[in-house]
């Protein structure tokens, strides 16, 4: 029974040093663990740009082997924004 009282008088006391060190810590959260972003919002944001680009070339190039017109980036964000305003009339957020 003294082994188990100790166990978790242990754990405890590691629980409040750790709490301690954290609500006393002058820096912020990402400064005590040392995290940094692996990219920049900016690298983030040009990644979804060449991501979309690249999603609408590929369709273009199925639509083309079926003979269907091509969709540029506009035709493709009315698309979606239609779909979205038709999921939101309806009242169901997923599509489903």
């Amino acid at each position: 029974m003294s082994l188990v009282l100790l166990t978790l008088g242990m754990l405890a006391v590691m629980v409040g040093v750790i709490m301690l060190i954290g609500h006393f810590y002058q820096g912020s959260s990402a400064d005590l663990v040392d995290w940094k972003p692996t990219r920049s919002p900016e690298v983030e944001a040009q990644n979804e740009i060449d991501d979309v680009r690249q999603m609408v070339e590929a369709q273009n190039e199925i639509r083309r082997r079926r003979g269907a017109p091509e969709l540029d980036e506009e035709a493709l964000r009315a698309e979606v924004e239609a779909e979205e305003r038709e999921k939101l009339r309806r009242g169901d957020p997923f599509g489903a």
